[in-house]
């Protein structure tokens, strides 16, 4: 029996749905101190250096058709995979609760009826996503993205409809800072991107598509979020939308939006839990995982995500870099039959606390670049020194 696959179209379609994001736009607001020409060209620089990790990320999983987690332990082995697993699913059931939440608080700042009736309407159609599966979503998810589209495209009117940007609104973020948090959101997708494409008919070309199109719309997104904050001088969702004049639009946005992205985190918790435990299902995990999300939508604010992102990208920059530094340039033999790649997870460890070092010290590239230059030459000479020394 010939598995169902998803064609090169999907997998772009998953990929736009995962860039159209309210965090996205909510992220973008933080550039506006910049001015526009600044801002879009750190918003450029950091998806070039995520996006090209991700790409990587995903031609990993697609080529050996396993999931992001299971990637992980050809580096780290079963145990160090675990341990990523355990880190992805927590970040993963983080990402969950703060998409409900934003998108709720969004929701509700449109239509108000109440904060916590938008938690229930946004988790329910997520799990509806769920239940209906990956390979299953082609029709609606081509019908869902087309609205997408259309509205993104209406709101990009209102923002930009007179043709004009703003200059510089203040010094709060170093040019360095800005990029490295463009850098932050593509590196957020590294742990989830090979759970689809290793469903992919065509893994590499596909994984090329997924990146392009998530790079593109999401540079779209911060860009939006930079000039609507400019030019409404609100970085709240929901005001922006109000004073754009938006609408139900607006509110189709923000619902939209946040189901085919925040469904995207919960349907690869669910992966990463089957790496953790054996026995449990991943569809019922990710269900599990919207629940937890909208009770935390609801009981906890989630105003300021910059902490969570650059904790992020200080776990998963070198653990992705020592990934390419095996796969790619060592060519390594997987260190499936083992239970703790003992070399790597300390490489990872050096790598991990590099990243805090360098957040301090404001490098115009962001700090992730050279941490993980830094973490795969190290991988490379660590791995020469054995073959040296045997």
């Amino acid at each position: 029996m010939n598995e169902k696959r998803t064609s090169i179209f999907e997998n772009g379609l998953i990929w736009f749905g995962a860039g159209v994001s309210l965090a996205e736009i909510l992220t973008g607001t933080y550039f506006a101190p910049l001015g526009f020409g600044k801002g879009v060209l750190a918003i450029i620089i950091g998806h070039i250096i995520g996006c090209m990790m991700l790409f990587l990320a995903g031609v990993i999983g697609g080529k050996t058709r396993r999931s992001a987690m299971e990637t992980v332990k050809m580096s780290f082995g079963e145990k160090g995979g675990i341990f990523f697993s355990f880190l992805n699913v927590l970040q993963l059931v983080g990402w969950t609760a703060i998409m409900i939440y934003d998108g709720a608080l969004a929701a509700n700042g449109v239509l108000h009826t109440g904060r916590w009736v938008w938690c229930l309407v946004i988790g329910a159609l997520i799990i509806l996503w769920i239940v209906i599966g990956i390979t299953n979503l082609g029709k609606i998810n081509t019908v869902a993205m087309a609205a997408l589209f259309i509205l993104t495209l209406v709101l990009s009117r209102v923002i930009f409809g007179d043709g004009s940007v703003a200059g510089a609104g203040g010094d709060a973020m170093t040019f360095g800072a800005a990029v490295e948090l463009s850098v932050a959101m593509p590196l957020s997708w590294l742990p989830l991107i090979s759970d689809y494409t290793r469903e992919a008919k065509e893994p590499v070309k596909a994984t090329a598509v997924s990146t392009v199109v998530y790079g593109v719309v999401s540079c779209w997104m911060y860009v939006i979020g930079m000039n609507a904050a400019i030019y409404t001088g609100e970085s709240d969702i929901a005001s922006i939308m109000v004073k754009a004049g938006l609408g139900i639009a607006g509110l189709l946005i923000i619902v939209f939006s946040t189901v085919t992205t925040t469904f995207l985190d919960a349907y690869s918790a669910g992966i990463s839990s089957e790496s953790v435990f054996s026995k449990i299902n991943g569809k019922y995990a990710a269900i599990v995982v919207t629940v937890i999300g909208m009770i935390g939508a609801i009981i906890y604010p989630m105003d300021n995500i910059t902490d969570f992102l650059y904790l992020i990208g200080s776990v998963f920059a070198p653990m992705i870099a020592i990934q390419i530094a095996d796969f790619f340039i060592l060519k390594r033999k997987d260190s499936l039959e083992v239970s703790l790649d003992v070399m790597n997870g300390v490489i990872w460890v050096i790598g991990f606390i590099l990243y805090r070092i360098l957040m301090n010290v404001d490098i115009p590239l962001g700090n992730t670049l050279p941490d993980m230059v830094i973490t795969i030459v190290i991988c490379i000479l660590a791995r020469k020194c054995i073959k040296i020394e045997k």
